[in-house]
């Protein structure tokens, strides 16, 4: 996933001398996880442009160069980290094009990667995703292959809105796959049905769409066949793919790394209440952290969803 995010980054900047780099270490030293490695020696140090310490100043920087007609992609370490920017993406990048009654757009990505399973430092981990899907005039997503990494970063590019362009922390390097060459897009705003099944459907974005393909298929051995969605846009949110899928089942599982209480996954099970409400044969179930704080690294396995979790999950919703 991490060739693949690099290669749109290299790719776009070669069809398109307005698009450009910026953010802590992402020239010299080619990002903190190498997502930049080579940009700098590729397009030099006026379109790869390491920034200071201060979120606020990065994303505020990127604006202002969005503005004047430019395509910033700006870097933010961790997810986490974005709170320092907040006044920034919610008040002033998501609300451009309102707020100057459309003279002024912001094409510009804020890439940040989020999740556990890398044993980080506090705040590192922080998936927070649902923070911003509140910021109207922001775009949220979250790609959960190697593929769509690629193909959605250059449709967010290309996007004349700002996209807030979520990693997966744990998959730069464990998730693989085939990425063609050269320029493609995958659609911001749809989801993807990535296995079929009749029984129950299982809802996820990022990271945890894997764990939700390891249970489908653990699932499979009992006699159950899940249908596994990966919402890959939070905002747009494909409600067209999600309820027909969940309708088919008739139950549910939402699975993300986000603590339980207002985390996205409670927007998915109001929609899928309202929407679907009359095929439903038992409570949607929701697999999430707890509420309390990322916890020190020997602790993070605990805290962050699991196979068991979501098998348990399933069953208590396939024995309602």
């Amino acid at each position: 996933m991490l060739e693949a995010i690099r290669d749109a980054m290299s790719t776009a900047m070669d069809h398109d001398d307005k698009v450009m780099v910026l953010g802590q270490d992402v020239g010299r030293l080619g990002g903190i996880f190498r997502a930049t490695d080579g940009l700098l020696a590729k397009f030099g140090a006026k379109r790869v442009v390491d920034m200071p310490l201060a979120e606020g100043v990065i994303v505020g920087s990127a604006l202002g160069l969005a503005v004047s007609g430019l395509k910033p992609i700006a870097e933010i370490q961790f997810l986490g980290f974005a709170q320092q920017a907040f006044h920034q993406i919610v008040q002033q990048v998501a609300r451009m094009r309102y707020r100057s009654r459309g003279r002024f757009a912001a094409s510009m990505v804020i890439r940040t990667p989020f999740g556990g399973g890398g044993k980080t430092p506090e705040l590192h981990s922080d998936a927070i995703e649902a923070m911003f899907v509140q910021a109207h005039g922001l775009k949220v997503v979250a790609p959960s292959t190697p593929y769509d990494a690629k193909g959605m970063l250059l449709s967010a590019i290309n996007d004349p809105d700002p996209v807030l362009f979520c990693e997966p922390l744990r998959g730069y390097r464990l998730f693989k796959g085939e990425v063609p060459s050269g320029l493609y897009e995958s659609d911001i705003g749809r989801a993807s049905v990535v296995r079929d099944g009749r029984d129950v459907t299982l809802v996820a974005w990022s990271a945890a769409v894997n764990l939700a393909l390891q249970a489908a298929d653990a699932l499979s051995a009992e006699g159950i066949q899940a249908t596994v969605v990966d919402v890959r846009s939070l905002l747009p949110l494909d409600v067209g793919t999600l309820i027909p899928a969940v309708e088919r089942t008739g139950r549910c599982v939402v699975i993300h790394e986000a603590p339980l209480t207002a985390g996205f996954g409670a927007e998915i099970v109001a929609t899928l209440a309202k929407e679907a409400f009359y095929s439903l044969q038992a409570p949607i179930e929701r697999v999430t952290a707890p509420d309390a704080p990322y916890p020190l690294p020997a602790g993070e396995l605990m805290y962050i969803p699991s196979i068991d979790r979501v098998l348990a999950a399933v069953r208590q919703t396939m024995d309602t």
